[in-house]
């Protein structure tokens, strides 16, 4: 499994804690230094099952250099807001896991992060 981390985040960090004390086996992506590609995202988005604007951060700044908040969510839009993001990855939530049985999960909480431990 893989879990896309910002060290600087608490959820991050407590996504962490909570693989370790159970034992899971893991590699971490610092994704700020290590940016998925679009299509990184667009399999990561699939096996999530959620559209960019799911996980899109809109509180980040560049969001809202964006302007973000009008951009259509809509099936012609998408393209655009995966390249955006694979553009800034800062605009990605946090923690992603990719588990090896192809799910996948926004880790935010310690429910999300057992659901993908075998």
């Amino acid at each position: 499994m893989e879990i896309w981390i910002n060290p600087a985040c608490s959820k991050c960090r407590s996504a962490l804690s909570l693989l370790d004390a159970e034992g899971a086996g893991y590699t971490v992506r610092h994704y700020l230094e290590d940016p998925p590609s679009a299509e990184e995202l667009t399999e990561v988005l699939r096996r999530l099952g959620l559209e960019p604007w799911d996980v899109a951060r809109l509180g980040e700044p560049v969001a809202a250099e964006l302007d973000l908040e009008s951009w259509p969510r809509d099936e012609a839009a998408r393209g655009r807001w995966i390249e955006a993001m694979a553009a800034h990855p800062i605009l990605i939530q946090r923690p992603i896991i990719t588990a090896d049985d192809g799910t996948a999960v926004v880790a935010r909480s310690p429910e999300a992060v057992r659901s993908v431990l075998p």
